[in-house]
């Protein structure tokens, strides 16, 4: 699905909103580098699709994303919505999946 995204559609409302909780937009893009675990957010998808991603950043930090995906140009693209860093609980909840999806 992310294999052929283009990049990060950002705008001036969604910077603002990411970054309320501490996360930087460099922090959001590295999740991607590395595994995530991305699926459907249905509460929030009326006008539009949204997914949930949860992953790490480069420097090892657990963020909680919400986004969704923007076509322009025949390219898709991640246009993220909020971000904030994950909770222990969720942290355990993650490191446990990942931990089962690998086996």
């Amino acid at each position: 699905m992310f294999e052929t995204v283009a990049g990060f559609d950002w705008d001036e409302g969604d910077r603002t909103k990411c970054t309320r909780h501490g996360v930087s937009l460099d922090e959001i893009e590295s999740i991607f580098g590395g595994e995530v675990w991305v699926f459907p957010d249905r509460a929030h998808s009326d006008r539009e699709t949204r997914f949930l991603g949860i992953g790490r950043t480069a420097a090892g930090r657990f963020v909680f994303l919400a986004f969704t995906l923007r076509v322009r140009a025949g390219q898709r693209w991640i246009r993220p919505i909020s971000a904030r860093y994950m909770h222990a609980k969720e942290i355990r909840h993650y490191e446990a999946e990942i931990a089962r999806r690998n086996n």
